[in-house]
């Protein structure tokens, strides 16, 4: 499947963590994007991506659209053979998760995939899902094979009360694959990152991943860190794994999307250095026990506690290596970067 390069791309979410970067990468290969946002006259919201488009070769055009409305995209995709739909809210401290993640997810992809279905010219979807769609908690990895994920499995124990932001990203990639094999016109790709971090295009960008750095360094892990291992992936990799999963004629299938196995001391191992003088960066683990007993304080639940903390995790990232030609830079390089641009955006005060 070959996509020419001098016809537009459409990419959803564009203003988001991500998709920032995305746009970078087209922008850089002198591409025309195709970006649907919510609201195209708030330049507020578009200025990073309007400075990256003022000092490289591609352009940028942004259209009128929302995820939860049905032929809001049919304007913007016209003339695209490349849709990469990042949009999707990666949010933890929700009311209503029907509404807040569910809704956006799902409805958000099926409302842009029956675009694509009635724009003739879309060749390939890249899909942003996520590790969070192969898996719910830690200790479900102990029942695969050699306790490690692969592109084969999916999460199945994630639900609306459990884990509803894993249990959407499910939802949107199961809808997506139905509704690719329903059709043989386009085909589908998906990326799936597992916690990503580095810095942002915008700066002031908010995330899960920029909250779990601002505890490093503002003093709430000073006591410690609690025992939670994950995969861990630079955005910019995670930018490039798109791009190429665009472009690239042999991208296939589901791509697990990670770099290294970190720990939350690991993280901070390799902060300090830089940092460690001058901010409260842990450094012991806190046991288990402990965590369980203020973590609900801090809006963590007992349940997701119980069902990571201390258990290893392990992925394999070997197919999107090997298809994709991915390499992925240093974890160091990566939570320094991210971290120095919280600090130069002032995100703590120094303890």
């Amino acid at each position: 499947m070959m996509i020419d390069k001098t016809k537009p791309v459409l990419l959803t979410g564009a203003t988001g963590y991500v998709a920032g970067w995305v746009a970078k990468r087209l922008l850089e290969d002198g591409l025309t994007i195709h970006a649907p946002i919510r609201n195209p006259n708030d330049k507020e919201k578009t200025k990073y991506l309007d400075e990256l488009a003022a000092n490289l070769p591609g352009t940028i055009k942004y259209f009128q659209a929302d995820l939860l409305t049905p032929n809001s995209y049919d304007e913007a995709m016209k003339g695209c053979e490349l849709v990469i739909h990042t949009a999707s809210p990666f949010k933890l401290s929700i009311k209503d998760p029907q509404k807040d993640l569910v809704d956006p997810a799902l409805k958000g992809t099926e409302n842009v995939l029956n675009s694509v279905n009635k724009t003739d010219s879309v060749k390939r979807v890249v899909l942003t899902s996520s590790c969070a769609s192969i898996y719910g908690d830690a200790v479900d990895t102990l029942n695969y094979p050699n306790q490690t994920m692969t592109e084969h499995q999916w999460n199945t124990t994630s639900s609306l009360k459990k884990s509803p932001y894993s249990y959407s990203k499910v939802l949107a990639e199961k809808k997506a694959w139905d509704m690719k094999k329903a059709q043989d016109r386009w085909d589908l790709v998906t990326i799936n990152p597992s916690l990503v971090l580095g810095p942002g295009i915008n700066p002031n960008a908010t995330s899960e991943s920029f909250a779990i750095m601002k505890q490093m360094g503002d003093g709430a892990m000073k006591m410690g860190a609690p025992d939670l291992n994950m995969g861990c992936v630079d955005v910019r990799d995670v930018a490039e794994a798109h791009y190429r999963a665009g472009f690239m004629p042999e991208a296939t299938g589901r791509n697990i999307t990670s770099a290294e196995n970190l720990s939350m001391l690991k993280i901070s191992e390799l902060l300090r250095p830089t940092f460690g003088k001058n901010y409260p960066l842990p450094k012991k683990t806190i046991p288990k026990w402990l965590v369980m007993l203020v973590g609900p304080m801090n809006g963590i639940p007992r349940q997701f506690v119980k069902d990571n903390v201390g258990y290893p995790w392990k992925a394999d990232n070997s197919k999107i290596k090997r298809e994709l030609k991915m390499e992925f830079r240093p974890m160091t390089e990566t939570v320094n970067d991210f971290f120095q641009q919280m600090v130069d955006n002032k995100a703590f005060s120094k303890k």
